[in-house]
């Protein structure tokens, strides 16, 4: 029998799962709630969802005895949402989260000794759009989507949930919180911390006439691009992963201690290996994610994963006389919109594949 879900919060995660839940036919009924009543009149009109509440005080009732709660704003209004829903779940109902710190979120709810199960959750996918507008049903896959059970829920409602995420195309990952934490401290929150300084430090070091602000370009603009990002949010995410964002700006900060006494006692051999070193990991990715620190020529396209699209794509672009270097599915597109990465020897190349997969209607973002 299929599961029955709730969604609080539908803005461009929560409309997602919404949309892929529907469109991939994997729930019984689907109800939703969001401060949009726009966005909800919306979704019922596209037979997103199936019903909503009419105003907040109607949201337990309309929650009640539901299998699965999505719960999709930020962290501390998740937590708010849990608590009110205590009133209408029990054991079978699981609720889990999309946030991307898990430590503190989890510790809370352990704290509550809540009647429902609770799994955290991070689908490691984005754009740079925002809202239900903004959301499709194709977001999640071959995206990564790591789970954080924690022992708040039984293996039965662990393996369902697994399923359910499976079946909308993600790659789902089961860690512990404190290693989520840990590793998304390094691999995102951290290098969102050094892209924020970078462009303070150059935005500190101009000129009046602000020359590095005109000039920088190319690599700088390529290993900066995500300190654009939204600073409510990255102030949330910080305070909510402290401690591991803390160990890994320590490390950090002994590499560039390290390349600085280097330089200041001419030391080739270890401004070498710093480079070298950083080189050979960064080659080992094999192109899978991330941004090297050079000048890439690369978009990322969103198509439906189906047999034979990368083939397709690749045949298009070889008709038209252009040469890809790489082509590969993106499975971590929190920073990078796009589940398929493309990349070209030269900025042509890349500027006439945009144009051409724009003309046959693929959304295209040239990185």
């Amino acid at each position: 029998m299929k599961p029955s879900v709730g969604i609080v919060g539908l803005g461009l995660i929560g409309g997602s799962l919404a949309k892929a839940m529907k469109h991939f036919h994997l729930t019984s009924r689907l109800v939703a709630y969001d401060g949009s009543r726009e966005s909800l009149l919306q979704a019922r009109a596209e037979g997103v969802v199936d019903d909503f509440p009419q105003d907040p005080s109607q949201l337990a009732d309309l929650f009640r005895g539901l299998d699965y709660i999505f719960l999709c704003c930020p962290v501390q209004v998740n937590l708010e949402y849990f608590r009110l829903l205590q009133g209408c779940t029990d054991r079978n109902t699981l609720i889990t989260d999309v946030g991307s710190t898990k430590e503190d979120i989890m510790a809370a709810v352990r704290s509550m000794r809540a009647q429902s199960a609770f799994i955290g959750g991070h689908p490691m996918t984005g754009s740079e759009k925002t809202g239900y507008k903004a959301s499709n049903p194709h977001l999640f896959e071959n995206a990564f989507y790591l789970l954080t059970p924690a022992g708040l829920s039984d293996d039965q409602q662990l393996q369902g949930l697994l399923e359910l995420l499976s079946s909308m195309g993600a790659i789902p990952m089961v860690v512990d919180p404190q290693t989520h934490d840990f590793f998304t401290a390094a691999i995102s929150h951290v290098p969102h911390i050094l892209a924020s300084g970078l462009v303070n430090t150059v935005r500190c070091l101009d000129d009046s006439s602000g020359h590095m602000h005109t000039l920088a370009a190319g690599g700088f603009k390529d290993i900066t691009r995500i300190a654009s990002a939204s600073p409510v949010m990255w102030q949330q995410i910080s305070l909510t992963n402290r401690s591991s964002i803390l160990q890994v700006l320590d490390r950090l900060l002994q590499e560039l201690q390290g390349i600085r006494r280097s330089l200041a006692d001419l030391d080739a051999v270890g401004i070498y290996d710093f480079f070298n070193q950083a080189k050979r990991y960064r080659d080992s990715f094999q192109d899978k994610g991330g941004r090297p620190l050079v000048q890439t020529y690369s978009v990322t396209v969103d198509v439906v994963d189906e047999p034979g699209i990368i083939a397709k794509i690749a045949s298009t672009l070889s008709t038209h006389g252009i040469n890809i270097k790489n082509i590969g599915i993106n499975n971590n597109r929190e920073d990078d919109p796009g589940v398929l990465e493309i990349v070209f020897y030269d900025k042509k190349s890349q500027q006439d594949s945009a144009s051409l997969l724009s003309g046959l209607e693929y959304p295209v973002y040239v990185l």
